[in-house]
């Protein structure tokens, strides 16, 4: 047999290489391919949440608000893509900084390689364009959680002046301290998808702006407190089932790729819960009302859905359960107590997203792949640190407000109803000429 000289064994290696990385490039394609087009399809489930709230706000409000409600649930995603492309995400996501506050400019630079083409390498699991766009969406969800604790007496630009300062700039920074490497990852901070990156921060300026705003004409009178029931308990469960589905979105294209296993496992996680918190909540309102309440139970849902966000990815089925059923306990007694100490928040926002989001971070470290008392108290600094960071911030934003814009809008035009007050418009403008509806604005 002849010997096989070293050149050509070392020119048999080259093609082998050079053939394999032709096979490898495809493949690696395709899996950005993959990973790209579900993170889309997580965008797409994002953005329908916004008709979600929108629905679910109108629903458990007062027909004569519905058209104001609506305008501000379409206007917030717009403000929030808008301020977000300007500075929010290179706010949110500055690079290297020092980990509490950084900046890396103005506007969306193409992320461009040699020859000015996209740089696709910009992320192993999706482009730049897909984690702006995916991380945007997010950031709207933040300031409509507070229009719902706001709803039926605020003025509407006051609320969008607000709206664009908290969403540009409050929720990038805070949010920069653990998604976008700050301090509080660096401590060990864990928030996988939001419940207090997103939720917690909305329910703070909601507590804040519904503190601020006063309760309704009519909640509380003479010691007692006065149900003001909404006008469409159809649309408010609407709206629930397209924030549960849109929730898929939420915590799976929160894993930031088309991995099998764990997208999986984040979407059962969260439907666990989310059930968990229907029956939780059911339960509750059954044993303290004596009777079902199905706008506690919707909330259920949600408050389910919130607390398991923090730690969708690494929760088993026992685990989510629990997280689940305890939220939607929790949901209701916290509706209960906020009433009585005379906050008043029509849709129950603070409870959903505030209390539920503080109790999904804080059981990430108890029930958690990283679970005891050391991530324990550090799920505890990282919910302190948001709360002071974000009451503070809100508070800042609303006084300022309500001295040069004012906040409530009048009497008189809270009795008539936002909708011709604000719009001069009405949503049901049959139903408005009828006694009914009349009875209705009182």
């Amino acid at each position: 047999m002849k010997r096989i000289s070293g050149l050509t064994i070392a020119l048999l290696m080259a093609f082998s290489t050079m053939a394999f990385a032709e096979e490898a490039a495809p493949a690696a394609s395709l899996g950005l391919t993959i990973s790209n087009v579900w993170m889309m399809v997580a965008t797409f489930l994002v953005f329908i949440m916004h008709l979600g709230f929108a629905s679910l706000e109108a629903g458990l409000t007062r027909s004569k608000n519905t058209v104001n409600i609506l305008f501000k649930n379409t206007l917030i995603p717009a403000i929030g893509l808008l301020t977000y492309a300007w500075f929010g995400f290179n706010l949110m996501y500055p690079g290297e900084f020092n980990g509490i506050f950084g900046f890396a400019g103005f506007g969306l630079p193409f992320p461009t390689v040699a020859g000015g083409s996209l740089d696709l390498a910009y992320n192993e699991g999706y482009t730049y364009w897909t984690d702006f766009l995916f991380q945007g969406m997010f950031a709207a969800t933040a300031a409509t959680i507070v229009s719902g604790a706001v709803a039926e007496r605020v003025k509407l630009h006051s609320f969008l002046v607000f709206s664009a300062i908290f969403v540009g700039l409050v929720y990038p920074v805070v949010g920069s301290w653990k998604w976008g490497g700050g301090w509080l990852d660096s401590m060990g901070f864990y928030d996988f998808a939001g419940s207090t990156l997103v939720h917690s921060v909305g329910g703070w300026g909601a507590l804040v702006g519904a503190i601020m705003l006063g309760a309704r004409k009519g909640k509380y009178v003479n010691g007692k407190i006065n149900p003001i029931p909404g006008h469409s308990m159809p649309l408010a469960t609407i709206g629930v089932f397209l924030l549960w589905l849109g929730w898929f979105g939420f915590n799976g294209g929160s894993v930031l790729s088309a991995d099998p296993a764990l997208v999986s496992l984040t979407l059962v996680t969260t439907c666990i819960a989310a059930a968990a918190g229907i029956v939780g909540a059911m339960a509750a309102t059954w044993i303290i009302s004596k009777k079902p309440d199905l706008s506690m139970v919707l909330n259920g849902c949600l408050a389910g859905l919130v607390g398991i966000t923090a730690g969708a990815d690494q929760m088993g089925l026992g685990s989510s359960f629990w997280i689940g059923l305890i939220a939607g306990g929790l949901v209701v007694v916290s509706v209960m107590m906020i009433d009585k100490v005379r906050v008043d928040d029509p849709v129950g926002a603070i409870s959903v997203h505030l209390v539920c989001g503080i109790w999904g971070t804080l059981a990430v470290g108890m029930f958690g792949a990283m679970a005891g008392w050391k991530q324990f108290l550090t799920q505890l600094i990282g919910a302190g640190a948001y709360g002071v960071t974000t009451a503070t911030a809100a508070l800042i934003i609303f006084s300022i407000v309500k001295v040069t814009m004012g906040l409530r809008v009048s009497e008189e035009e809270e009795v008539e109803g936002l909708d011709v007050g604000e719009h001069g418009l009405e949503a049901y403008p049959d139903l408005q000429m009828r006694p009914s509806a009349k009875m209705n604005a009182l």
